[in-house]
This record gives structure tokens, C-alpha cells and sequence, in this order.
């Protein structure tokens, strides 16, 4: 079984940056699409980035198009999520997540995947 760790968060002033690492470890992710989801108090988990496990295919969020780059290296086994242009509705714990499913329609689903990692605190100020 996959463990996954998510690590970058911190407080950023609104316009700025932060980029987001996922490391997995117990097996290789290469064989798996990788989610990127956000959680805000007192809201659902939301999608925020997918990237695919072959070609890697990016995925994004309304939200978060123009602004966040997910990108994976599979060398290190690991994901990444940079932001810019951070708002403070950005604000929320972000968790990464594997998923086995190879249709692209189930990225955007949380329930979908099948491990996911701890959370990190992203927390934006304006």
C-alpha cells in the first residue's frame, strides 16, 4: 500500500506563492493519476488538480485555472502543486490523493480515490 505525504503548506500573503510537495512512498505512483483537493472549514472536499498517470494529462479547477500548475515526477515519486497568485479563498487544508481509476471523468471525484495523504495547511492572508 502507497503512503503519501503532502509537505509546503504555510501562510502566504495574498498575489503570492507556495508550491506543494506529495511524496509517496511504500510503491511507485507511476502507474497512477494523482489528485490535488482542498478542504475549507465547514465545506465539501473540492477537486482542485489531477494530473494523469501515462502522459500526464492535466486537470484544474474553475477556480484555480491560470493560477496552480500540478506536475509529477515519477523519478522521485512524487507530485507537486504550485500555486501563484494565491486569494485568500484559497485557504483550506490540501490533501494529495491516488487514485487507480484510468478514466479521466472519475479525477474530479473524491470517493474515487483510494489512498490519500494527511493535509497540509495552506492559509492566505489578504
Amino acid at each position: 500500500q502507497v503512503q503519501l505525504v503532502e509537505s509546503g503548506g504555510g501562510l502566504a500573503q495574498a498575489g503570492g506563492s507556495l508550491r506543494l510537495s506529495c511524496a509517496a512512498s511504500g510503491r511507485t505512483i507511476s502507474s497512477n493519476a494523482m489528485g490535488w483537493f482542498r478542504q475549507a472549514p465547514g465545506k465539501e472536499r473540492e477537486f482542485v488538480a489531477a494530473v494523469s498517470w501515462k502522459i500526464s494529462n492535466t486537470y484544474y479547477a474553475d477556480s484555480v485555472k491560470g493560477r496552480f500548475t500540478i506536475s509529477r515526477d515519477n523519478a522521485k515519486n512524487t507530485v507537486y502543486l504550485q500555486m501563484n497568485s494565491l486569494k485568500p479563498e484559497d485557504t483550506a487544508v490540501y490533501y494529495c490523493a491516488a487514485i487507480r481509476d484510468r478514466y479521466s471523468d472519475s479525477y474530479f471525484i473524491p470517493r474515487k480515490y483510494d489512498v490519500w495523504g494527511q493535509g497540509t495547511q495552506v492559509t492566505v492572508s489578504s
